[in-house]
């Protein structure tokens, strides 16, 4: 079975690979049509049984969420069925929904309404599976809609506050009422936390259920920004807490509520207030919560072990680092109580450890001079963990177990390319993802010793579709950054290419601390887009450098205190190789990027001295110092601290040195990138007296898109790429 289902991957691989067809991309194809969707598993949530599965499925106006069975796919019920379950006469849209642990009761959630990048509040019900009965959670649209362990209760957050309700009775418990817009937050993130530290639920109800440990931001002193939307007469000002680089950030406590007494208690994370609290975490003990306690300058992490009923706290796990720490999830307790394994950088690569704080044993479970990408899953019951690596090579991620004793390493995922994993539970079954730079994703159910049971999706038609087209050749390649090191990279040269011809280059990259484009995954940056310019004749080039990820420690944070300098000289460098091809036009080389990208771009093509003959830059920083001060500061320190850092390569600070054609583009509600930043570029650009060219975006985000949105943007840098290179 596995082999059939590897020879299906390859002929399909190799199809996507293929350039038979004569068909050429249009914007029409990207941006309005859809034409090359990738297909995925909707909905996927495996069962605590290990052995079922449950997608959502959609058909017209109809929803349902089905049980299958994992082994062999054959449906085994109907969880939900939105023709049944019905509100006043009309059917729930689902958009997401949730089961409690029991799974006898479904959270369902309705009606989407996006607050920043990452948090949504819903018209969430609370459905009963077995006796197909829908109620209303709350009468507004909530966040973090949350099972209590023994499914008897819900706990959401609504106007800054954290309740709960008991379905059994139907009362709500307010767990706070301080909650106040722009001053305090109760069970929610600020807005530098959820875009930095990557979490916006930010509560937990215990093991079992007695206590709900949560965040309360004092955001009070925080300065404001203010967003103008020009949506009516007038425009509105949004105006939200945003704390800059060097600027005051909310002071953060952990409280524990007690729910059969309705009291709380404070956790002690110390007299020091300008600090972090990236993570909370309930151990295998219901009564003990962990507490990551990060300074001010995030090089030194302490992990602090709580007590439920007291809030007193001691120190179990300390870790310095002479540059900074990243956070994760990366992190497992085991059933001892007292050991966890985690990820850290220890040894300058990011690696596996086992740690226990009673015996202040710390064991290496994955030497060698390669980087984990994250902890999968950890199996109680065979003793192992599974976790992702980049072993082989920086651009591929396959799955791997070892024994919590650093013995009997396995490779579980042996092909090469990237898989992505979704655990199940009791760790019999995984969801893999598995694609190839050239190949579409298939997803495959594997069993705990890699073997493949079957396919769930495998985007033939995708494929097929793909043969149609004339698609330029993409590959892997290397180029000698400025400082020596040979930097991947990923070239897709035009149908049709010819050695003997000459062809402009567009260089693609985003470049920031940790980040990686150039991976063997399908698609790449930008992919169908890059391939319509390259039937228009064009070579596009993307090479990861300095600082980029999965090349260990000393590799990836060469750039500190000096973010675009070591960057952008790689991509110069790059473009210089580029120029000693024979193929290629030197005096027709281009770059553009997003966000950091566009920061990068926009440096490039200011310090190139005429390298680069133009440039686009889609919500780029122009100055670190408008940006925000968790991300910033991690890299950089403060301003204070770090003032040349800031300036040197700031671009509203080498505007001056402009040197061809540039494109600054960007949107004016852009909440994470301030369009302040296009607004200091482009006053500095005119006191330069640099001629240039801009588009904005009324209302529209960091991520620029929206009905027409995205059309116009690609069609507009589409022709300026056409006119300028």
């Amino acid at each position: 079975m596995r082999y059939t289902l590897i020879v299906l991957f390859l002929a399909v691989a190799n199809l996507a690979f293929a350039q038979k067809g004569e068909k050429l991309i249009t914007l029409e194809d990207l941006y309005r049509k859809n034409t090359f969707s990738i297909k995925s598993v909707p909905g996927f949530n495996a069962l605590k049984d290990g052995q079922r599965y449950t997608k959502l499925e959609t058909k017209g106006k109809d929803q349902t969420i089905n049980i299958y069975s994992l082994d062999n796919d054959a449906w085994v019920s109907t969880a939900f069925n939105g023709k049944v379950a019905r509100v006043d006469g009309k059917s729930i849209r689902v958009a997401a929904y949730r089961f409690s642990d029991d799974e006898t009761k479904l959270l369902i959630m309705s009606e989407p309404d996006p607050v920043y990048r990452h948090s949504v509040y819903y018209i969430t019900y609370v459905y009963d599976i077995a006796h197909k009965r829908v109620e209303l959670l709350a009468e507004e649209k909530v966040l973090h809609a949350a099972f209590s362990p023994d499914g008897n209760k819900v706990a959401y957050v609504s106007g800054n506050n954290l309740h709960f309700k008991d379905l059994k009775t139907g009362k709500v418990t307010d767990v706070t009422i301080d909650g106040e817009w722009n001053a305090i937050i109760n069970g929610n993130c600020d807005w530098v936390y959820e875009e930095e530290f990557s979490f916006t639920q930010a509560y937990q109800w215990s093991p079992d259920g007695r206590y709900i440990a949560y965040y309360r931001f004092d955001e009070r002193k925080v300065p404001e920004y203010t967003l103008h939307i020009y949506n009516g007469l007038y425009p509105e000002n949004y105006k939200y807490k945003y704390p800059k680089a060097g600027e005051v950030n909310s002071v953060v406590e952990i409280r524990i509520y007690n729910v059969a007494e309705g009291s709380a208690v404070t956790v002690n994370t110390g007299k020091e207030t300008d600090q972090y609290i990236p993570r909370i975490k309930w151990t295998k003990n219901p009564s003990a919560l962990c507490v990551y306690r990060l300074n001010r300058l995030q090089n030194h992490l302490e992990l602090l072990l709580a007590d439920a009923r007291s809030g007193v706290s001691e120190v179990i796990y300390s870790e310095t680092n002479k540059y900074y720490i990243e956070i994760n999830d990366n992190l497992e307790f085991l059933p001892d109580g007292h050991s966890f394994i985690f990820t850290s950088e220890r040894d300058k690569y990011n690696h596996l450890y086992s740690w226990n704080w009673k015996t202040r044993e710390l064991k290496e479970l994955t030497p060698g001079k390669f980087d984990i990408d994250q902890i999968v899953g950890i199996d109680a019951n065979r003793r192992k963990v599974y976790y992702t690596a980049a072993e082989k090579t920086p651009m591929e991620r396959k799955l791997y177990s070892v024994n919590w004793n650093g013995r009997d390493k396995q490779v579980l995922t042996p092909e090469d390319g990237t898989h992505s994993i979704t655990p199940i539970e009791g760790h019999n079954y995984f969801l893999d993802k598995y694609s190839t730079l050239t190949g579409p994703p298939i997803y495959y159910l594997r069993d705990n010793n890699g073997k493949v049971v079957r396919t769930l999706e495998d985007n033939l038609k995708l494929a097929l579709k793909l043969e149609e087209y004339a698609l330029g050749k993409t590959e892997f390649t290397t180029f000698k950054g400025a400082y020596g090191d040979d930097l991947n990279a990923w070239i897709i040269t035009p149908p049709n290419f010819d050695k003997k011809k000459k062809y402009s280059v567009l260089m693609f990259q985003y470049s920031g601390p940790g980040s990686q484009q150039v991976l063997d995954q399908y698609p790449v940056g930008n992919y169908f887009w890059h391939q319509m310019l390259a039937q228009k004749g064009y070579i596009i080039v993307c090479a990861d450098g300095t600082g980029t990820g999965m090349r260990g420690e000393e590799f990836r944070k060469k750039t500190y205190l000096q973010l675009g300098k070591m960057e952008s000289a790689d991509q110069v460098a790059v473009a210089k190789e580029l120029g000693k091809l024979s193929y290629v036009d030197k005096n027709r080389i281009g770059i553009w990027g997003w966000s950091y990208g566009g920061f990068m771009s926009s440096t490039c093509l200011f310090k190139g001295d005429g390298i680069f003959k133009m440039a686009i830059a889609v919500a780029p920083v122009s100055n670190w110092r408008y940006y925000d001060n968790i991300y910033t500061e991690r890299y950089m320190r403060t301003p204070k601290e770090n003032p040349d850092g800031y300036d040197n390569n700031a671009p509203e600070k080498m505007a001056k040195n402009m040197k061809g054609k540039f494109l600054l583009i960007h949107g004016t509600a852009d909440d994470n990138v301030h369009f302040q930043n296009a607004v200091m570029l482009t006053e500095a650009l005119i006191d330069a007296d640099k001629e240039f060219e801009s588009e904005y975006y009324p209302d529209k985000n960091h991520g620029i898109s929206g009905g027409n949105t995205r059309y116009h943007l690609y069609n507009r840098m589409t022709n300026f790429i056409l006119n300028n290179l």
